[in-house]
């Protein structure tokens, strides 16, 4: 009996050693799995995270330059008011011109002297707006050209007269004037004039508003499972950012379009204005001297520059207190556009 114990421990035991140390090995190798699993995902999910951020970058990069298209088109139309300003200025015993109406299309009357500011303005800014950064020129349109062009009239912090500056001191001077006056409520005025110009976030924080980059973040959880979260949270907002940048790009780039349509419009109006007034040969003009076929002509161009000044005072971009992010102006922009293609529909009827 002694014997039979003698022979068999040493065999159960090194049984049991077999077994444990296969079993150890078999952890091991688990362990290694697992570990191999987790930081795959951890990759993974920084790779996807990395590619989210590429892809908003992306789109504020698309959606800025449409902006920037937009408002620097916008300053040119306004800029180019002054043409019809001076041959307007010629014609006397001019009637008041209230509330001007083809088909549905009404505007009110336009001062004067209100065009003329915002064109000088316009003239102004535009000077300064080459090389400027991404989303200065957009900057305008989203918190409304005409307005940027009256305020480039105004005065800076200095005391010197905005219009006294020249390039990029008068187009920051306007941005900080904006930042600290009535667009502070809407329009992104306050994200134009405290960024003035020198940082590449201007168009994130004008066109995206105040939503915090924490999503941005280049590293993720050391964690796989916490870093899979946080990347999927992070992409579901990049997702709504993106998506409101792409419908921002889509709207400045349809408001374009039909901001240069109308312009053209304007341009041929212009023309016959100008042949009208020169057809005189004299300084000024008597409003009861031209004929009614002329009149209808300056009517109607005071019509499509009632059109145009109302596009370009159009705020593209609201202020949201609600909302991750700004608004875009749907109601006011549609209307605009509405107004600009039944006047050009009207017209190109007559013609």
């Amino acid at each position: 009996m002694h014997l039979l114990i003698e022979y068999t421990l040493p065999l159960i035991l090194g049984i049991v050693a077999t077994a444990a140390g296969t079993t150890g090995v078999g952890l091991g190798i688990h362990g290694g799995v697992k570990m191999k699993h987790a930081n795959d995902k951890l990759k993974e999910a920084q790779k996807r995270n990395d590619s989210n951020i590429a892809r908003l970058e992306r789109m504020n990069q698309c959606a800025c330059r449409a902006m920037d298209v937009l408002g620097e088109n916008e300053m040119k139309v306004l800029s180019e008011f002054q043409q019809f300003s001076d041959l307007f200025e010629r014609i006397k015993n001019r009637p008041e011109f209230a509330d001007i109406k083809i088909g549905n299309v009404k505007i009110p009357k336009i001062e004067g002297e209100e065009i003329k500011k915002a064109s000088v303005g316009a003239s102004v800014l535009i000077g300064g707006l080459g090389g400027v950064a991404l989303g200065t020129a957009g900057g305008f349109a989203a918190s409304g050209a005409t307005t940027a062009a009256v305020m480039a009239l105004g005065t800076a912090s200095t005391g010197t007269a905005i219009s006294a500056l020249s390039g990029a001191a008068a187009t920051n001077a306007t941005l900080a004037a904006l930042g600290g006056g009535s667009l502070a409520a809407g329009g992104g005025g306050i994200a134009l004039g405290t960024t003035i110009l020198g940082t590449t976030t201007l168009g994130v924080g004008l066109l995206v508003g105040g939503v915090i980059f924490s999503c941005t973040g280049s590293k993720l959880s050391s964690k796989a499972d916490k870093a899979w979260e946080q990347m999927i949270s992070n992409e579901q907002k990049i997702n709504k950012i993106c998506s409101y940048l792409f419908d921002l790009q889509r709207t400045a780039e349809r408001y374009n379009a039909t901001l240069l349509r109308m312009r053209s419009l304007y341009m041929k109006q212009l023309d016959k204005m100008r042949n009208i007034i020169e057809s005189y040969n004299e300084k000024h003009v008597n409003w009861q001297n031209l004929s009614s076929k002329e009149q209808l002509v300056i009517e109607n161009m005071i019509l499509i520059v009632g059109v145009l000044y109302n596009m370009c005072k159009v705020q593209l971009v609201q202020k949201s207190n609600s909302s991750e992010h700004n608004v875009i102006n749907k109601t006011e922009i549609n209307k605009a556009e509405k107004d600009a293609n039944d006047v050009m529909s009207q017209m190109n009827k007559a013609a």
